[in-house]
């Protein structure tokens, strides 16, 4: 069962949000907050394995939110949520540690797929937030290429067989299942990869693989 917490200041978008949620057998909403500070303490009280956080919300954006979040003992995956596609939104709440961004108008169907996928470990991004990632990665890595293949050589052969995946998109267990080997085992590998590379999460991870290959595309989006 995945641990679910919404995070949002209108109430009838948490309401519609929870509605969402709790008809999916699979997801238990444990907690909701009207702010920022409020998440911060009610993933505290509640074991919350993925938020949903707005961005713009009074006393404590969606933002520092996550940032706060993912700086607890017991860090929940964060989707950050919102009406607003701005490009300045989609980096920072990626700077802040996200797993994923999407807009409220999404889908239904894609906002459930998408707290199963980043609970897994996977990474979720709304296909126009992914477009411009990738155009902006296009545009900066170039320079910073030999930095992020520096970094990646830190890594083992096979730690960078599971980034390849890890970059693809690939959940844990796609990843046991294309290499090989355990899930716990994958789980081991990605956990020494983000602190090798000196990131904190697998978003920001594929991110500098996409550096290291020099402008090439990345196919870790694929707007699913």
């Amino acid at each position: 069962m995945i641990r679910t917490m919404i995070v949002d200041d209108d109430a009838l978008v948490r309401l519609g949000l929870a509605d969402l949620l709790e008809s999916d057998p699979g997801i238990e909403l444990v907690a909701q907050a009207a702010d920022g500070l409020q998440a911060v303490e009610r993933a505290m009280a509640h074991r919350v394995d993925v938020a949903l956080v707005d961005v713009r919300m009074p006393r404590l954006d969606g933002i520092a939110a996550t940032a706060r979040l993912r700086a607890l003992p017991h860090p929940p995956r964060v989707i950050t949520l919102t009406t607003f596609d701005l490009d300045e939104y989609v980096y920072n709440a990626l700077a802040a540690g996200a797993d994923g961004f999407l807009l409220k108008d999404s889908d239904p169907a894609e906002i459930l797929r998408s707290v199963h996928l980043v609970a897994a470990g996977s990474a979720m991004l709304h296909p126009a937030a992914a477009r411009r990632v990738i155009d902006r990665y296009h545009l900066v890595a170039r320079p910073q290429a030999e930095a992020a293949r520096d970094r990646l050589n830190r890594l083992t052969p096979r730690e960078r067989d599971v980034l390849a995946l890890v970059a693809d998109g690939r959940t844990n267990a796609e990843i046991a299942a294309a290499l090989g080997m355990r899930e716990s085992t994958v789980k081991a590998h990605v956990s020494r990869i983000l602190l090798a590379l000196d990131v904190g999460n697998r978003v920001q991870a594929a991110l500098l693989a996409h550096d290291a290959a020099a402008g090439r595309p990345s196919p870790w989006v694929k707007g699913r």
